[in-house]
């Protein structure tokens, strides 16, 4: 089975070795079946501490590293 690959915004970097990272999707409505934005805020391991707030980063699923910490910061596509 594949790991699963997010692509979010980095919302704060204050924590050592951890970023935390808002990832937003789009949601249609079962009833009314209008489209909006839910968000989901996950933490990531950053071991360099090199991602700082505003970065667009991916994310991918790993083993847990901590008790919040399941995801790894793989890359990142935009400053």
């Amino acid at each position: 089975m594949s790991k699963k690959v997010l692509q979010g915004v980095v919302v704060s970097d204050k924590m050592d070795k951890t970023v935390v990272v808002k990832v937003e999707r789009f949601k249609k409505h079962p009833k009314y079946l209008k489209t909006f934005k839910v968000h989901k805020k996950y933490s990531a391991h950053d071991e360099k501490n090199e991602y700082k707030e505003g970065d667009k980063v991916l994310i991918e699923e790993t083993n847990p590293i901590s008790k919040s910490k399941k995801w790894i910061v793989k890359e990142i596509n935009e400053k």
